[in-house]
C-alpha cells in the first residue's frame, strides 16, 4: 500500500470534490441565495475539512477534521431534502448528490477507522535525523555499493 503524500491523493478528497463540484452545477441558477449559500458551504466543507486535517500533521487533528467533514456531508444531505421539498431539485438530481454525499461519509468513516487503527502519530511527530545518522546511512549505502562492485569485478584492485 502506498504512503500517501498529500491531500489530492485521498480518495475521500477527491469524492468530495466531485461532491462540491455536482452542488454548485446543480444550484447554479437557483435564486434562494441564501439557501444555496448555505448548501454549497456545506459541500465546501467537507472537501476542505479533509484538505486541513491532512495539512495539520497529527493523527487526533486529521481525525478531528475528517469527524468535522462527516458532520459537513449529513448537512449537505439534510439540505439536500429540503431542495427536494421545496422544487429546488428533482427526485434524480436529489438522489445523485445524496449518494455522493452518502459516499463521502462511508469513506470518511472508513478513513477515520483506518488511521485509528494505525500507528503513525503524524508529521509533526516525526523525528529528525542526527548527521551521525545520515552520515551512517550514507555510509551504509556507499558499503552496499561496493560490496556489489568487488562482485561484478573481482578483479580490479581499489585503491582506498
Amino acid at each position: 500500500m502506498a504512503t500517501v503524500q498529500k491531500f489530492e491523493d485521498l480518495v475521500a478528497w477527491q469524492k468530495a470534490r466531485e461532491l462540491t463540484k455536482e452542488t454548485y452545477k446543480a444550484f447554479k441558477s437557483l435564486n434562494d441565495y441564501g439557501f444555496k449559500d448555505q448548501i454549497q458551504r456545506a459541500a465546501v466543507s467537507v472537501m476542505s475539512n479533509i484538505a486541513e486535517g491532512f495539512e495539520r500533521g497529527t493523527r487526533a487533528e486529521l481525525i478531528n477534521y475528517l469527524f468535522i467533514a462527516k458532520g459537513s456531508c449529513g448537512e449537505v444531505r439534510s439540505q439536500l431534502y429540503i431542495a427536494l421539498d421545496s422544487g429546488y431539485v428533482d427526485v434524480e438530481t436529489f438522489k445523485r448528490l445524496n449518494r455522493l454525499s452518502e459516499d463521502c461519509s462511508v469513506l470518511m468513516y472508513r478513513f477515520i477507522q483506518s488511521v485509528k487503527q494505525s500507528g503513525v502519530a503524524g508529521h509533526q511527530f516525526k523525528k529528525e535525523k542526527s548527521k551521525v545518522q545520515q552520515e551512517r546511512e550514507e555510509f551504509d549505502e556507499y558499503l552496499k555499493w561496493f560490496i556489489e562492485e568487488k562482485k561484478k569485478n573481482p578483479n580490479v584492485k581499489w585503491n582506498l
